[in-house]
């Protein structure tokens, strides 16, 4: 994967987002590549595990982020779903404007320390933090959160963001498991921001999931959207970078899911 990686030349391209002027109600996501959003309300700019990198160590970056750091508003809020370094990248996170609060899993607040943080709050699984209007809960899923090899310690899961009357669940990494059908039954986000990358060979479903099992999530959570992330910009497995949003769409196109589909393009906002 290194080595492909490396002999891959890199596409994408920075943009300068635009905005839009919110009213109340309504929510705008950036996908900024992999794994990283911005959501945007009238009142809230909420960055989610946000990745800016054109390298982690070996492993090359093939599609470049959809903005620059330099162009995102104020952040109010960040959250990080585990402290895989695709996920959690110090560099990036040092770069962000301070102050901000910080949401993480159980035991990775150490990680956090000295990155500009104003707060940091650790969650255990269907835990909450509130400030104000907003209300972020922790979740389950399927997948693992050591940093290393020997801090097993760590927390991993997905985040549901409540706000102005909208919700949206981002599952992190996770394989598929049951655990989604509480999820849908606890809350129905709206809008579901689900992984369909690193699936292949068939063992890497062990801690992800397909295209395939990103629908049967979308269904399980009982959501109005299906946005698909964690695909394009690093290897992470073998499957061609093209082919996870290819056979979404088709999966999509052959249940009659389309008009629930929403594939984004890196670094244009889009509202809903």
């Amino acid at each position: 994967m290194v080595w492909k990686a490396l002999l891959t030349k890199r596409t994408g391209q920075h943009k300068i987002p635009r905005f839009p002027v919110l009213k109340s109600g309504q929510v705008a996501l950036t996908w900024i590549g992999h794994a990283s959003f911005l959501a945007q309300f009238n009142d809230l700019n909420v960055l989610i595990d946000p990745n800016f990198a054109n390298w982690i160590f070996l492993l090359k970056r093939i599609k470049r982020a959809g903005l620059k750091i330099k162009d995102l508003p104020p952040i109010d809020l960040v959250l990080l779903t585990h402290a895989h370094f695709d996920h959690f990248h110090k560099p990036t996170l040092r770069r962000l404007p301070s102050p901000k609060i910080g949401v993480l899993p159980w035991g990775v607040g150490d990680l956090a320390k000295g990155l500009g943080f104003a707060r940091i709050i650790e969650l255990q699984w269907w835990e909450s933090f509130s400030r104000g209007d907003w209300k972020v809960t922790f979740t389950p899923t399927s997948h693992w959160g050591a940093r290393m090899l020997r801090d097993e310690h760590r927390g991993y899961g997905g985040f549901i963001l409540e706000h102005q009357g909208r919700s949206l669940f981002h599952a992190g990494d996770s394989a598929y498991f049951d655990g989604f059908k509480e999820i849908g039954a606890r809350y129905s986000p709206e809008i579901a921001l689900l992984p369909i990358g690193a699936y292949y060979p068939d063992s890497f479903r062990h801690t992800h999931m397909g295209p395939d099992e990103a629908v049967k999530v979308f269904h399980d959570l009982k959501s109005q959207w299906l946005v698909p992330m964690h695909f394009g910009a690093f290897r992470l497995s073998f499957e061609d970078p093209e082919e996870p949003p290819r056979w979404l769409r088709q999966l999509c196109d052959s249940e009659g899911l389309n008009h629930h589909l929403r594939v984004l393009e890196e670094g244009v906002p889009q509202v809903f």
